[in-house]
């Protein structure tokens, strides 16, 4: 009989259910007996199902692979509080009159809450002390937690509280939105004991059993609840009932949660925390995260990845390795059945071969040594061949963290040597990727649809441009940086044999004029479009201008190709295609990497080294700082000191130290920019490769004034950052200023203060981390179910309408092009 689901009601098992589902009461503690079979009417009741692989389920009669497992239950002697519920029964306690079960509201609320005028919420408050009904004077419920309810001072136990529940009506039940299951079921009499498949055992090496932490704690409660039973029966004093009670309901509890606030935890005979119900199913390692939200795929690998200026933006290197154990499953026909007979033939072992043949009847066949030339005889049209990853597949590449869409992109395969994935530098920006020990995922898609929708939606082309900023978020960067600024230099010049290897090596087509030399502005045009023309500022604020496919003035730099402010990148994008930007930003990188090759480009510890004089102009302004700063104390000692509106005199001080020091930095850039004029260091910093100005300062110069949460170090004992100062003493050496840079070596309070600055920053990066993360895993929990229809509009799962227009403006960032309009070129495409 085939049915469809209408809908899925979520409430509470009652008594009735859980003997119905049950096919075993639960009545020994005791696992096994001595011969180590399982006891009947024990916990390992051979009727719950079987963990052993000789024996059957005396319900089913099905083996281990066979039997999914059946609940037992245990008749609780005295009734205890679900503790997962309490809440909710100190809510009903306090909203329901404990003699006659009503709902303590008015009949006019009772009316507004079945119109849903009012909510829940709003009952709560206004619920009288005394029963408008009976007129008993109720007293108000407290919850010590975890389970214990007091009525004024008196404790109610499980049986009182059940009691009170069982008077409550259906028809107020339904008025308050929990017409689905009875509230005395929250107060249990039966537990439910759950299959030996959910908590099988296993048997040491030693042949002793080792039994999971749930029939730990579900022996413990059968225990105690025979131990009660066998009291009552003998008529024990009531303080032993009660204790033996509370055990029971301490045990139950733990059975569910073993977190519990106020009560300790159950423990192991080890000593070792048990991990229960709750335990199984919360956190990230939970059944929820860990398994059925959990990512284990097949057809996937992980390495570490390392760069490779040389393969193309859109490809992955893939270790030979890897590619001989991933496969794709093709299609035998009779026009590649010769191509696939020879993959068989090279088995397994031999790139390119193949893994598996699949028969038009389904059986699968391991390819080996052995039979792979009667496999290859068979071959027809029909079968299924599993061939290893070639040249030219598409795959997934992905690295973790995956915080926006770009972090997963479809690559083409590359099949190298070695045993680490390949990847071109331009294309790190969007995986934040870098080579210091970073792995990546692979994932080969087994279908020809799924190898499309990669192929067309998640192609690294198609994600040139961000969705978050508008602009090229894959980009030269580094070396490609440093070798184009080098080249499109004014005295760069090439002689012919030099520019036709470096044109040649990069594209092997392109038509190299008849000079005999060449500059390097004038190789870096051949690669543009003919037509192609711009102008911008770049990084050290010098104007490049390009006009009709010629540099004519202007260094390349990073403002010019990198990812996010790549002004030439960002243009020939919007204006060629993302095919043709990504080729030509391959050709461009290409071009710089060669031409450093040609060059050369190093950097050494002696760039760093500063001639005499330099050194003189540094040491001339640490020492006006420090007479600027002594100056600005004395004023401030002697009240003469200008104090700035909506601060403190030592705010205002604090604030024209600040000005002095950040005016000594701008200094030493000056002086360090006018002598190291030739340093590598230098040169990547103004193009923008690598690293900035300050940072050659603090290593050449001096490191400067050491900031924490934005102000000068103020941390430390009392009225004094070390003890080795005054107290009071706010001199720049006093307050974290550091003079020497970090070539020359710093003192033991440099060192110190520098420190200081080190861990806050290393303090925000690993909390802000987390924060972020856990921010944006909330948010994608509560917009889950929001989607774009067709229409423009934003709905959720239940077609409400979130948003009228996608976004406020129904525009795709990833589309938008940044910065002002071209009218100059609008005009000349529409006048001529």
């Amino acid at each position: 009989m085939r049915g469809e689901v209408k809908k899925i009601v979520f409430g509470v098992l009652s008594p009735e259910m859980i003997k119905k589902m049950a096919v075993a009461k639960i009545t020994k503690p005791e696992l096994y007996d001595e011969e180590g079979y399982p006891i009947e009417g024990g916990v390992m009741d051979p009727r719950l199902g079987v963990v052993d692989p000789g024996l059957r389920c005396r319900t089913c009669g099905g083996s281990v692979d066979e039997c999914p497992g059946h609940f037992g239950y245990l008749e609780l002697t005295k009734p205890v509080i679900h503790v997962l519920y309490v809440k909710l029964i100190h809510v009903l306690l306090n909203l329901f009159c404990p003699k006659c079960g009503r709902l303590m509201i008015s009949e006019k609320e009772r009316e507004l809450l079945k119109e849903k005028k009012i909510g829940l919420k709003d009952i709560a408050k206004s619920v009288k002390t005394k029963c408008p009904y009976c007129k008993h004077e109720k007293k108000k419920i407290k919850l010590i937690k975890p389970y214990t309810f007091f009525e004024g001072n008196k404790q109610l136990n499980p049986q009182e509280v059940r009691e009170r529940l069982e008077k409550i009506s259906d028809e107020d039940l339904k008025l308050i939105g929990l017409g689905n299951f009875r509230p005395e079921w929250l107060v249990l009499t039966l537990l439910p004991i759950p299959p030996v498949t959910v908590r099988p055992s296993i048997t040491l090496e030693t042949g002793e059993r080792s039994e999971d932490d749930l029939t730990h704690k579900l022996v413990d409660i059968v225990r105690i609840n025979e131990r009660l039973r066998e009291n009552i029966e003998l008529g024990a004093p009531d303080f032993i009932i009660e204790d033996l009670w509370e055990l029971l309901q301490y045990h139950v509890s733990t059975y569910f949660d073993n977190e519990l606030s106020g009560i300790p935890p159950a423990r192991h005979r080890s000593g070792r925390v048990l991990k229960t119900l709750a335990q199984r199913l919360k956190t990230k390692e939970g059944r929820f995260r860990g398994n059925l939200a959990g990512k284990r795929v097949n057809f996937s690998a992980r390495t570490v990845i390392s760069p490779d200026p040389m393969i193309k933006i859109d490809e992955v290197g893939v270790p030979v390795r890897i590619a001989k154990e991933l496969t794709i499953p093709v299609k035998v026909t009779k026009e590649n059945l010769e191509e696939m007979k020879k993959l068989v033939l090279n088995g397994s072992d031999t790139w390119p071969g193949a893994n598996y043949v699949i028969r038009p009847d389904g059986r699968r066949k391991r390819i080996l040594e052995s039979n792979k030339e009667a496999i290859a005889e068979e071959l027809a049209p029909g079968y299924i061949v599993e061939r290893h990853l070639m040249n030219g597949d598409i795959v997934l590449f992905n690295r973790q963290p995956s915080l926006h869409r770009m972090s997963m992109m479809a690559h083409k395969v590359r099949v190298m040597p070695f045993k680490t994935f390949r990847l071109h530098l331009s294309v790190c920006p969007p995986y934040n990727a870098d080579f210091d020990g970073d792995e990546m995922n692979l994932h080969v898609p087994q279908t020809e649809e799924a190898r499309a929708e990669a192929e067309i939606l998640m192609a690294v082309e198609k994600n040139i441009r961000s969705p978050r900023f508008s602009g090229p978020i894959i980009g030269g960067r580094i070396d490609h940086v440093s070798g184009l600024y080098l080249l499109t230099q004014d005295d760069t010049v090439l002689e012919r044999e030099e520019f036709v290897k470096l044109i040649r090596t990069v594209d092997k087509e392109i038509e190299i004029p008849k000079k005999n030399k060449m500059t390097g502005k004038e190789i870096f045009s051949l690669f543009l479009p003919k037509d192609f023309s711009i102008t911008y500022k770049n990084k050290s604020g010098e104007i490049v201008v390009i006009e009709k496919g010629k540099l004519i003035k202007g260094t390349i730099d990073k403002a010019g190709i990198a990812a996010e402010s790549g002004k030439i990148l960002d243009k020939i994008e919007k204006e060629y295609g993302q095919r043709f930007a990504m080729d030509w930003l391959e050709k461009i990188t290409r071009l710089a990497i060669e031409f450093l090759m040609m060059d050369g480009f190093s950097i050494s510890i002696s760039d760093q080294d500063l001639p005499a004089e330099a050194r003189k102009k540094i040491e001339e302004i640490i020492k006006k700082a420090n007479r600027d700063v002594n100056k600005l104390i004395e004023e401030f000692k002697s009240g003469k000191l200008k104090i700035l509106a909506g601060r403190t005199p030592k705010e205002s001080l604090e604030h024209a130290i600040k000005i002095v020091l950040r005016n000594t930095l701008t200094e030493s850039q000056e002086v360090i920019v006018k002598y190291l004029k030739t340093s590598p260091t230098l040169m990547m910093a103004k193009s923008g490769a690598r690293g900035d100005i300050v940072n050659l300062v603090q290593t050449a110069a001096m490191v400067g004034q050491e900031m924490v949460m934005g102000e000068r170090i103020e941390r430390g004992y009392h009225g004094r950052t070390f003890p080795h100062f005054r107290v009071g003493d706010i001199s720049l050496e006093a307050k974290g200023f550091v003079k020497h840079g970090f070539k020359d070596g710093l003192t033991p309070f440099e060192f110190f203060f520098d420190a200081t600055n080190s861990r806050e920053s290393l303090m925000d990066k690993s909390l802000k981390t987390r924060h972020s993360g856990y921010m944006e895993r909330r948010l994608i929990g509560a917009l889950e179910d929001l989607k774009v229809e067709y229409d423009g509009t934003v709905r959720d799962a239940g077609k409400r309408i979130i948003q009228f227009v996608a976004g406020e403006d129904g525009l795709d960032p990833s589309k938008i092009q940044r910065g002002g309009i071209d009218v100059e070129t609008i005009a000349k495409r529409l006048f001529g």
